[in-house]
């Protein structure tokens, strides 16, 4: 196994402690074993294509740069592609991290291209003898601890619309506009990888797949239904975050309504009183009062009447 791109390597050993695999060793592929690998180093792509035994159609799909999560029958073994929470430090939770397996009855073959705390867990239990089994343990534990490190994320979102709902509420203050629509951007990219995950650990459910005793398959079905209520949750809070950016947008659109109504009044008030000033401004000949002394008071009078009588139209009219 020398220049393999082998991270982690156990036989599995029945009520036992696991044995590691080192880097360098030959693998028996016939005992029942785990191998984990970085697909992107090619020496991992040499080894699954020439001493893996397995079909072309598994090796690209282990390999593969892009992939959805699914669950698929292949001859006597699953292809499974699941995707984690990326809680590593300086990382969105939303860029999920994903993970390929290929499983067998005696054999488990995944590759990686970033690192998987649930997987890191998972090794550490093996190093400290404890954890799976078997390839179909291994399977079960890895999708409990991948939907474990899911709920403190799914948990931190309602936290976070819940607060943001409440200022909304509570105060005119919309600076957390931009928190809002991160927050759609992260329920969006979550949900995008998790509903078709929840598919496939649907599919690892059918009974077309024995590999499961059904104490397992109890357990499997037991993170199929905290799947699906995360995705019910992100719908949720998606929603949420919807319905508190429309009513954002609803009070900045009174807001703007409002200011521009006041304008309109003031405007529709000072409109006539422009027209008469500017009249009697006019340096011609024959603009009444010029003579009299009491002219501008009178004038002045006069205006003070015509907004009194204004007021009164736009009271009697409601506009105001």
């Amino acid at each position: 196994m020398e220049n393999t791109g082998l991270l982690y390597g156990f036989y599995f050993v029945e009520n036992d402690k696991a044995i590691s695999i080192e880097n360098h060793e030959k693998v028996d592929i016939t005992s029942s074993s785990w191998l984990h690998f970085d697909y992107s180093l090619a020496d991992t792509q040499a080894w699954l294509e020439n001493e893996s035994e397995l079909s072309p159609i598994v090796v690209n799909a282990l390999i593969s740069e892009e992939t959805r999560p699914r669950a698929t029958i292949v001859n006597d073994g699953i292809l499974i592609s699941l995707r984690g929470v990326n809680l590593s430090p300086n990382s969105d939770p939303e860029d999920m991290v994903s993970i390929r397996l290929w499983v067998e009855k005696n054999r488990v073959v995944s590759t990686r291209k970033r690192p998987l705390l649930s997987v890191t867990d998972i090794v550490s239990d093996l190093q400290h003898g404890q954890g799976p089994n078997s390839p179909a343990q291994l399977i079960v534990q890895l999708t409990e601890r991948l939907m474990a490190r899911m709920t403190d994320t799914i948990n931190d979102l309602e936290d976070k619309v819940s607060v943001i709902e409440e200022e909304v509420l509570a105060s005119e203050n919309y600076s957390s506009r931009s928190v809002l629509a991160d927050l759609r951007r992260q329920v969006i990219s979550l949900r995008r990888y998790l509903s078709p995950q929840r598919e496939a650990m649907q599919q690892l459910l059918s009974e077309k797949i024995s590999l499961f005793s059904s104490e397992e398959k109890i357990r499997l079905r037991e993170v199929t239904d905290q799947l699906i209520r995360f995705v019910e949750d992100l719908d949720s809070i998606r929603d949420r975050a919807g319905v508190t950016q429309e009513e954002v947008t609803n009070r900045l659109n009174e807001q703007m309504n409002n200011r521009m109504y006041v304008l309109s009044i003031v405007a529709a008030v000072f409109l006539p009183l422009g027209f008469l000033t500017g009249l009697l401004g006019i340096n011609v000949g024959g603009v009444p009062g010029v003579d009299n002394s009491n002219a501008f008071g009178l004038f002045v009078l006069f205006l003070v009447v015509v907004v009194i009588v204004q007021v009164w139209l736009f009271r009697r009219n409601k506009w105001f």
